[in-house]
């Protein structure tokens, strides 16, 4: 593949990932904010898919990068422990300086914002992903790293929208931000493509980073409010709805050949 075609193939696939992010809004749209038991469910779903992106693909991936990077097992664990920090100082920041009122953060609280740098964090990794999956000179397995991350969007284009339509947010509104924390994506695979030589080390502690952003979000605030407004149970039944959902997708995309 000339470096002509493995830029448009790359671009054009980043591209088509982010925007299946948006149709995580879809099925969003029916769900109704004038209930707290609703926006608490919401909450708690939106956490269980998280966790189990976070654990089950960010982390498992980056750990199953050890054949090619001897230390990545340790690594990722810097990059969540660096990810939750981040976040943490993300959040005292958006507090401090009450980021919400920012016009261009209109109708979004200060959860909807902090969740979508948690997000928009989360795309880096996968943008290099596809980029360095062309790379490797393998078509087919290319455009299966690319298929993947697509279908993996989204429900996580759900978990990005659950919370803010339960908030308020618009239908069109939600797609659009869930669009946009993908953006990373195709901006990340060309140079990705171009420089695998430079950023297919760094996966592991960027995967790790993005899964330590978004546990912490869960942890700190998803989760919480899921139990104020929800009770224990209600919480426990999202979570586990949410995190078997995500998986039972992940399992399915791993059946698929990659020969």
């Amino acid at each position: 593949m000339d470096q002509s075609s493995l830029i448009l193939l790359t671009a054009t696939t980043g591209i088509i990932s982010a925007l299946a992010t948006g149709l995580g809004a879809i099925p969003v749209h029916f769900v109704k904010n004038n209930s707290k038991l609703v926006r608490a469910f919401a909450s708690s779903v939106a956490a269980g898919m998280m966790i189990s992106a976070s654990v089950f693909s960010l982390v498992q991936e980056a750990i199953n990068l050890k054949d090619r990077f001897p230390y990545a097992n340790y690594i990722v664990i810097l990059g969540l422990l660096a990810g939750a920090g981040f976040y943490w100082l993300t959040k005292q920041f958006v507090e401090k300086h009450h980021i919400e009122n920012h016009p261009l953060a209109h109708g979004l609280s200060q959860r909807g914002i902090l969740l979508f740098i948690a997000m928009f964090i989360h795309s880096i990794p996968e943008g290099i992903a596809i980029g360095v999956g062309f790379a490797t000179g393998n078509l087919q397995f290319g455009l299966i790293m690319a298929m993947a991350i697509t279908v993996h969007n989204i429900p996580e284009g759900i978990a990005v929208s659950l919370p803010l339509k339960a908030d308020g947010v618009s239908t069109p509104k939600c797609a659009l931000i869930a669009i946009l924390t993908s953006v990373p994506q195709p901006l990340m695979a060309v140079p990705a493509a171009l420089l695998t030589w430079f950023f297919a080390p760094l996966l592991p502690i960027g995967l790790g980073f993005a899964g330590g952003a978004m546990l912490y979000l869960v942890f700190d605030d998803l989760i919480p409010e899921s139990l104020k407004d929800g009770g224990q149970t209600l919480t426990a039944w999202g979570v586990m709805s949410g995190l078997c959902a995500m998986l039972l997708i992940s399992n399915l995309l791993n059946i698929i050949p990659i020969h």
